[in-house]
């Protein structure tokens, strides 16, 4: 493990990846400039210690694409999560990342027969680098913020999609990110181009196991989406309590393409987290659904922004934030409809849930509109659990906690309809334990 963050160290982590002179330059100028941000003005207080942290640790040597050849311990921690049986059922193809590097990988016949690209984001550097500088810091900007900045200075792992014009996989790709040591920080960049007239369903989980001391999680997602293209986007976090989640997630989209965010945040000590769509494209959609479940003092602070620049235009943001035992959950979001975004429609719902006197949550909405032939809605709804149902349950001989529990899965149930079957059945069992 590698607690010094300087320049000696980026220099060395690039050079174990064998990575080029232009990438260690970008890294090092990532690192300056993570030195030079202070942490974001809004949304929960950040307290990281950057002298604990360990920003590197590596398990293996290589990536596999059989499980027997796996580490025991590595394999089994993925088989326990059920990442290895969903593979089976399920997926076109799997990326699976144990601390900071990818350990398992694999496509199936279908995606390989399909000529798609989805390998680690390390591998797509050294086989594909024209491709990979095309797509590389051109939606996530590495002087953004303080934790671009970080990922910038050492990014390790992650997945790198290319579908070709006019592909459709059968099953979707997914990758799971996991967490094994403490304090640990892991970085991953994942850079996804689907071409026009094309369609991916990717799925993402995250996990870790539990510490007294923080971890810190600082990935970065870019999206493309082309003419005509469809991208759906499915997250389930799970991070243990003691995980910052500081994420930055953008999609651009052209015309006629379809982006959609599914977001799911249950774990984490502190999440700061707003998947992103820019509608460049004339007759572009962008489409954010999410649920964010804070109990036991966690601050998660999610939402969505929308960017407007083509014509005919639409976003859609459907946020539902619970509650409970003096958790926060906030719901922080921009919609921007631009000056030539004529004719252009968004809409923003969002729906809380507090489950007690201990709890709270916020709206933080930012609407812009600046022409006169668009159109905004803006909803917003907070409520208690209503006592009278509450009690009404509980005299047909329910708990009160699976009383509550029945209440929990009928406020997120739209959210429940658009996760793939086997992430609707884990996020069932993450809100009963």
């Amino acid at each position: 493990m590698y607690k010094v963050l300087n320049k000696d160290f980026v220099k060395w982590l690039s050079n174990k990846k064998g990575e080029d002179d232009k990438m260690l330059s970008f890294r090092l100028k990532a690192l300056e400039t993570f030195f030079k941000l202070d942490n974001p003005s809004f949304g929960p207080k950040i307290d990281i210690d950057f002298n604990n942290i360990n920003y590197y640790k590596s398990e293996n040597n290589k990536i596999e694409e059989e499980w027997k050849n796996v580490d025991e311990e590595i394999k089994n921690t993925f088989a326990s999560l059920g990442v290895i049986e969903a593979e089976k059922k399920y997926l076109d193809g799997v990326s699976n990342q144990y601390e900071s590097e990818v350990v398992y990988h694999k496509n199936s016949a279908s995606a390989e027969n399909k000529n798609i690209i989805f390998t680690s984001t390390d591998e797509a550097l050294k086989k594909y680098p024209d491709l990979f500088y095309k797509y590389f810091n051109k939606l996530v900007k590495y002087d953004e913020n303080k934790y671009t900045a970080l990922n910038g200075a050492l990014w390790s792992g992650g997945s790198f999609i290319y579908i070709p014009p006019h592909i459709k996989l059968d099953r979707p790709l997914q990758s799971y990110f996991r967490i094994n040591s403490e304090s640990l920080g892991q970085f991953e960049r994942t850079i996804i181009i689907v071409d026009d007239y094309s369609s991916l369903e990717y799925i993402e989980g995250c996990t870790a196991k539990s510490y007294s001391s923080s971890s810190l999680h600082a990935g970065v997602v870019e999206i493309f989406v082309g003419k005509h293209a469809h991208v759906r986007y499915s997250t389930i976090q799970n991070w243990s309590k003691d995980v910052y989640n500081l994420v930055t997630k953008r999609a651009i989209v052209d015309d006629f393409g379809v982006m959609e965010w599914v977001d799911g945040n249950i774990g984490s000590k502190i999440t700061m987290k707003y998947p992103s769509c820019i509608l460049k494209g004339d007759n572009s959609i962008g489409n954010s659904l999410s649920i964010a479940y804070a109990k036991n003092n966690q601050k998660l602070d999610a939402g969505a922004k929308m960017i407007h620049i083509g014509k005919n235009t639409k976003s859609n943001i459907i946020s539902k934030s619970i509650a409970e035992s003096g958790g926060l959950s906030n719901y922080r979001g921009l919609v921007n409809i631009g000056v030539n975004a004529l004719n252009s429609y968004a809409k923003v719902a969002c729906d809380t849930l507090i489950l007690d006197n201990l709890s709270s949550s916020n709206t933080y909405p930012k609407n812009i509109v600046l022409n006169d032939s668009s159109t905004l809605e803006h909803e917003a709804t907070i409520s208690k659990v209503n006592e009278e149902i509450l009690n009404y349950l509980m005299s047909k001989g329910l708990s009160e906690n699976k009383a509550k529990e029945l209440l929990i899965m009928g406020f997120i149930a739209d959210f429940k309809k658009e996760l793939p079957m086997e992430y609707a059945v884990e996020l069932n069992r993450l809100i009963k334990d």
